[in-house]
C-alpha cells in the first residue's frame, strides 16, 4: 500500500515538484495550497507524512505540525524552510517535527529524508502492534535468533527488564544495541510509558545539553519559550543514550548528576526539576580503557555499569543467519510490495563464509540489496555483492587475526565502508546507519578526514 503523503506549501512550483518527486517514489501525494487547505485535508483523513513549508500567509508550519499532532500523533512531520536556523529547527523537532529540509535542497535529500520518516512511523507502528500481542500472548518482542549466545542475551533481558535498574549496553556497530533496549523497555512496568532515544554522538556539547535537559525562556538567544529536554519528555518512561562514550567530560558531570539525584536543571535554569525515567545507555566503546586514559568519569562508569548486556556480533552467531535473512527478506518485501522472497540453498552457505564487520545491520543491507534485484521471488547469489563471492572475503574484509578493541574495530570498519563507497558521505552513513554528522565526527576522531 503506498503511503500517503500531504505536502503544503504556499509556492505553487516548489509544492508541485516535491509532489511529482514523492509521486515517482511510490507515494500517494495530496497537495494543500496554503496551511488552512493543509488543516482541511487533515480534517478529512490521517497521512503516513506530511511535509510542510514554514513560512506562509495565515496557518503557517509550525500550526500545521500543531493541528498535525493533535488529530493524528502518529504522523510524521517534515519543516521546508528557507530560513534555517538551530533555533527554528530544534523548536519544530521538539514540537513533533521528524526533520526539517532548508531550501534549495537536493531531490536526493528530500528523498531519503522522506523514506527514513515513512520508515521511522513504519516501525513505530509495529513495535506498538508488537507491544500489544507480547500483552496478550506474552511474548517479547522478537530478537531473532536461536543460537546460544542469543539464548543467553534473550534470558538476561528476561531477568532484567522488570527491574529500574541502571543498565549499560555493550556490543559493535550494528549488532542491534537499541532493540535491545527498546525490548528491556516493552518487558518492563514502563512500557505504557514513552521510549525515547538520542544518539550522543550526533550532537555536539551545547546542543546535547540542551536536548536531554532542556532550556529556560531567555538561556539563549532565540529561546523564547521554556523547552522540555528528553529526561523530563519521557515521565515514567525510559531513556536510551547511545553511543555514550562520545560524551564531553563537562556533560558526564551533569549526566552523573541527574541519575544519582534523578533532578535536571535546564539550561539558564537555577532550579532543579525532579525526573523519573530509566536510564539504558548503550557504546561500542572499551568503556574500561576509557576510564584508563582519563577519558570517562569512573563514578559515571560504575554508575552506568549496574548490569551489563552484551550483544554478541553476527560473527559468534552464524546460525541465525538464515533466520535473519528470512526476517529482513519480509520486512524487504513489504517496503517494495513484492510478494514473499526466498533464498535458493547456495546463498546463506555463501554467507556463512562472510565476517560481517557490519553486523546484522550489514546484513540487513544486503537483503535489502538481494529483494530489489530478485525477480522471480527466489535471492539468488547473482543477487548478492560481488565482493561476497570472493574465496578470500574473509580476509578481504575489515576482519582481524588478533582481538582488537570495540573502538579499533569501530575505525576499520569505518574506514572500509567509505573506501567502498569511494568517500560518499551521504552513502556511507546510510549503511553505517548513522547520520552524517555522526559520521564527520568519528571519521575526525579516527584521522580518516
Amino acid at each position: 500500500m503506498p503511503a500517503l503523503v500531504l505536502v503544503v506549501d504556499d509556492e505553487p512550483i516548489a509544492r508541485k515538484n516535491l509532489a511529482h518527486v514523492l509521486g515517482r517514489q511510490g507515494c500517494q501525494v495530496t497537495q494543500a495550497a496554503d496551511g488552512r487547505q493543509a488543516l482541511t485535508e487533515l480534517a478529512k483523513s490521517e497521512f503516513d507524512l506530511v511535509v510542510t513549508d514554514l513560512m506562509m500567509e495565515g496557518v503557517d508550519g509550525l500550526e500545521v505540525l500543531k493541528r498535525t499532532k493533535e488529530l493524528w500523533p502518529d504522523t510524521e512531520i517534515l519543516m521546508v524552510t528557507g530560513y534555517p536556523t538551530v533555533e527554528t529547527a530544534v523548536e519544530a523537532m521538539r514540537r513533533g517535527a521528524y526533520d526539517y529540509l532548508a531550501k534549495p535542497y537536493q531531490i536526493e535529500e528530500a528523498r531519503l529524508l522522506v523514506q527514513k520518516a515513512l520508515e521511522k512511523r513504519r516501525l513505530r507502528l509495529e513495535v506498538r502492534e508488537l507491544r500489544e500481542r507480547m500483552r496478550e500472548r506474552s511474548e517479547p518482542l522478537p530478537i531473532i535468533g536461536d543460537s546460544p549466545p542469543v539464548r543467553r542475551l534473550k534470558q538476561a533481558i528476561a531477568q532484567v527488564a522488570p527491574t529500574d535498574s541502571t543498565v549499560l549496553i555493550l556490543g559493535e556497530t550494528g549488532t542491534g544495541k537499541e532493540l535491545v533496549a527498546r525490548t528491556l523497555h516493552l518487558l518492563s512496568r514502563r512500557a505504557e510509558a514513552r521510549f525515547l532515544a538520542i544518539n550522543c554522538g550526533a550532537f555536539n556539547e551545547d546542543l546535547l545539553e540542551n536536548e536531554l535537559f532542556g532550556h529556560e525562556a531567555g538561556a539563549f538567544s532565540g529561546a523564547t519559550r521554556m523547552k522540555k529536554g528528553l529526561f523530563e519528555s519521557a515521565p515514567g518512561g525510559t531513556l536510551f543514550l547511545d553511543e555514550m562514550g562520545e560524551m564531553s567530560q563537562p556533560m558526564q558531570v551533569k549526566l552523573l548528576r541527574a541519575i544519582q539525584e534523578r533532578v535536571i536543571r535546564r539550561v539558564g535554569g537555577t532550579e532543579d526539576v525532579p525526573v523519573d525515567v530509566r536510564i539504558v545507555a548503550a557504546t561500542n566503546r572499551d568503556l574500561k580503557r576509557e576510564v584508563e586514559a582519563g577519558r570517562f568519569r569512573q563514578d559515571l562508569y560504575y554508575r552506568l555499569n549496574v548490569i551489563t548486556l552484551n550483544v554478541p556480533p553476527l560473527s559468534e552467531r552464524p546460525g541465525d543467519i538464515p533466520l535473519l535473512c528470512q526476517f529482513f527478506l519480509a520486512k524487504a518485501s513489504r517496503l517494495l510490495d513484492k510478494p514473499q522472497l526466498t533464498l535458493s540453498p547456495e546463498v546463506p552457505e555463501i554467507l556463512s563464509r562472510y565476517a560481517f564487520p557490519g553486523n546484522v545491520r550489514e546484513l540487513e543491507n544486503i537483503m535489502e540489496r538481494a529483494a530489489v534485484l530478485a525477480e522471480d521471488g527466489v535471492v539468488e547469489p547473482r543477487h548478492l555483492p560481488q565482493d561476497l563471492h570472493d574465496a578470500d572475503v574473509r580476509v578481504a574484509r575489515p576482519g582481524f587475526s588478533e582481538p582488537v578493541t570495540l573502538e579499533e574495530n569501530e575505525r576499520r570498519y569505518i574506514s572500509w565502508v567509505l573506501e567502498q563507497t569511494a568517500g560518499n558521505r551521504t552513502q556511507a552513513a546510510k549503511i553505517l546507519g548513522i547520520d552524517r554528522a555522526s559520521l564527520w565526527r568519528k571519521a575526525k576522531k579516527f584521522g580518516l578526514d
